[in-house]
């Protein structure tokens, strides 16, 4: 943990060229992690409400083939509208239950081989995104119902999914958790930053751990103190929160 405070408006945030190369950290990692589940681990249940942690990795596998591809981006936005629409779940819900859905029939040695494939694939379509494309601004719907580039959904919520996503799999399994400062503090420091400006309140932040730090925002308030991927846990919505902290952060 480094050991300066550092104003949140301090922060940089992830432009485009650091994003492809944080993913490609990230996905490394996931197959890493993937390769070393025990036959037993697929089925444990994670902090993601009816998903196991094979329901996790046919979730994430469907995300890296959307990303892969434009069609299969239009093809899964247009299944998770129908879905949403016949359901009344929120887009993003029928998306990922889709997802799930579709990729149950695996096996899980077809799984890792499907992660391995389509995890390079994401990443390169992800890199050849132009300036243009990643300008443009859609709304996601509930419970973000603002405006979004295609370059935060891409660069940013992409490469946080997958690193949740990770810790989730690790708490299931109790599997090692690789962190390090330079990737996945940087992922902390960029979620820090985003949480600041959504409540916009003076606070001081103390995150322990190899992904913490001591952020600043304004003069005085909340003082608070609490490790890295809890905090991340909390304002993704995986833990019971209050005060500052029940502001949440798209993951």
């Amino acid at each position: 943990m480094q050991s300066t405070a550092i104003p949140v408006d301090r922060i940089p945030p992830l432009e485009h060229e650091e994003a492809v190369r944080l993913a490609q950290t990230e996905y490394q990692r996931l197959i890493e992690l993937v390769d070393q589940l025990a036959p037993e681990d697929w089925t444990r249940p994670t902090d993601c409400t009816g998903w196991d942690v094979t329901a996790v990795l046919a979730h994430l596998l469907g995300m890296m083939k959307l990303d892969a591809d434009p069609a299969e981006l239009a093809r899964q936005f247009s299944a998770a509208n129908q879905r949403a629409a016949a359901t009344s779940e929120m887009r993003i819900d029928a998306l990922t239950a889709l997802q799930v859905a579709e990729h149950a029939h695996l096996s899980t040695l077809q799984l890792v081989d499907a992660l391995r494939t389509a995890a390079p694939e994401a990443l390169a379509a992800r890199s050849r995104m132009t300036a243009e494309e990643r300008a443009r601004v859609f709304n996601p719907g509930p419970p973000y119902d603002e405006g979004w580039t295609r370059g935060y959904l891409i660069d940013v919520i992409h490469t946080r999914d997958p690193w949740m996503h990770r810790i989730d799999i690790c708490r299931a399994t109790g599997g090692e958790l690789t962190l390090t400062p330079d990737h996945d503090g940087r992922i902390v420091a960029d979620v820090v930053a985003e949480w600041a400006r959504r409540h916009g309140q003076p606070c001081t932040v103390v995150l322990d751990g190899p992904a913490g730090g001591i952020y600043t925002h304004g003069e005085g308030g909340a003082q608070l103190h609490l490790e890295a991927v809890q905090f991340c846990r909390t304002l993704s919505g995986r833990s019971p929160a209050d005060g500052l902290l029940a502001h949440q952060v798209p993951f």
